[in-house]
């Protein structure tokens, strides 16, 4: 019985697409590449970080994974500029589901596990409404290390303090959530896009197109 539902945060509740728009707005035409190298780079230091022992918070890394794609695309930037994109993480929209589908959730326990600082974690969710769904915030900052490395995916059991076997966590990379099968979660994977799977030889227990499929599967 699932008792628990962990969520990511990027991606997963809250729409990207939000991000590319800002890029859009600002670099006419450049919207879609700044965004797809920014992401990469931003998951890459993520992971490089981690192996190097080399922390930094997700709020650096967002800005120096921004701050290469810029240079790589040869855009002029300044402060200014970093500033205002990177703030978009701030202020991004849920997708259109995942209110009501979190309402449908209750009355289990919600959390969210994410590479998210604390201060950026509350201010998206305080923007979206989001925040009263959840009764934990859990951010990496805690373990000085990035997803997908083991001790990140132990903060939610013990925070809770459920076996493993009734959380279901749920995440749209399925990276993450072949870190989290791997670490002994039940696992969800939205795929939005179609997106082929990670060979990681780890496969979710649950794949779904929108959030709001797992109701009727958890019911």
């Amino acid at each position: 019985m699932i008792k628990a539902i962990v969520f990511d945060a990027y991606g997963t509740l809250f729409d990207l697409d939000t991000i590319t728009e800002a890029c859009d707005a600002l670099y006419p035409g450049k919207g879609t590449d700044i965004h797809r190298i920014w992401r990469d780079k931003q998951l890459e230091y993520t992971w490089l970080r981690t192996l190097m022992n080399r922390y930094a918070d997700f709020e650096q890394v967002t800005r120096d994974a921004l701050r290469y794609s810029l240079e790589h695309l040869g855009l002029e930037h300044d402060g200014g500029t970093l500033e205002e994109l990177a703030g978009i993480y701030l202020k991004l929209r849920p997708h259109p589901e995942v209110e009501e589908a979190l309402y449908e959730f209750a009355p289990r326990k919600m959390l969210i596990l994410s590479n998210g600082t604390d201060r950026m974690l509350h201010k998206v969710l305080g923007h979206s409404g989001l925040s009263l769904f959840f009764s934990g915030i859990l951010s990496v900052d805690n373990e000085q290390k990035y997803k997908p490395h083991p001790d990140v995916y132990g903060l939610p059991d013990k925070h809770l303090r459920l076996p493993k076997e009734e959380i279901l966590f749920v995440s749209c990379n399925s990276w993450d959530v072949a870190g989290a099968k791997s670490y002994g979660y039940l696992t969800a994977w939205v795929n939005r896009t179609g997106a082929a799977l990670e060979r990681l030889d780890v496969e979710p227990d649950y794949t779904v197109s929108t959030i709001a499929e797992l109701i009727d599967l958890l019911d």
